[in-house]
């Protein structure tokens, strides 16, 4: 499990830099991203972040040559709703792929009722609100995707708790901002965390966060 956060201060890009973390790099971070640092690229569509679709592209464009670091680059969503989520991505998808990323599609909540189209994308990020996210249907669709040797991530994970669900469903790596709230404090409980939690395994214990 590979837990991913925001670059808060120098002691968790140390910890970044030593493999212990991935960057979760935004177009509105304006950081600049080491070479070699592990690391996935997020819209923004969750908040206020992106910066329209040609924006978007333009982010990943100036990121090309870290492209190879990269786990996955999100096409654009829409919070909540797989329907329109997928209208609005699959048309991104190719060009994430075309600029060397790892393609995601952000999972949402009625994913389960349409025709997931596999092949188009790489990576499976869990995104929904934290129902959705903690329920069946997306048990469901991250075995499918683990079956057929695709990455899943979850986003939003602030917990232990959270995290060690993520893992034991078939996660391979979660992000969260806890860390960036008191980095000081928060950076030795977080890396404690994914120790557990890697130490644990995948059980099979799917007792929701």
């Amino acid at each position: 499990m590979l837990y991913l956060t925001t670059p808060s201060g120098p002691n968790v890009r140390a910890a970044m830099a030593a493999g212990l973390l991935g960057w979760m790099n935004t177009p509105a971070q304006g950081n600049i991203l080491p070479a070699g640092q592990r690391w996935a690229a997020d819209n923004g569509c969750f908040g206020r972040g992106y910066p329209g679709d040609d924006g978007y592209l333009v982010f990943l464009d100036e990121h090309g040559d870290r492209a190879k670091d990269c786990l996955f680059a999100t096409a654009p969503d829409v919070v909540g709703d797989a329907e329109n989520t997928m209208v609005r991505s699959l048309p991104f998808l190719p060009e994430i792929r075309k600029r060397g990323y790892p393609a995601a599609l952000v999972g949402q909540n009625g994913l389960e009722d349409l025709e997931v189209p596999w092949d188009a994308f790489d990576v499976l990020f869990l995104g929904g609100d934290t129902e959705w996210k903690l329920g069946e249907h997306a048990r469901a669709l991250t075995a499918e995707a683990r079956r057929r040797d695709k990455w899943v991530h979850m986003g939003r994970v602030n917990s232990l708790k959270r995290l060690r669900y993520a893992n034991q469903i078939g996660c391979q790596s979660a992000d969260g901002t806890y860390v960036a709230f008191g980095p000081d404090v928060n950076l030795p409980k977080c890396l404690e965390w994914v120790r557990k939690v890697n130490a644990e395994g995948q059980q099979t214990v799917l007792e929701a966060a």
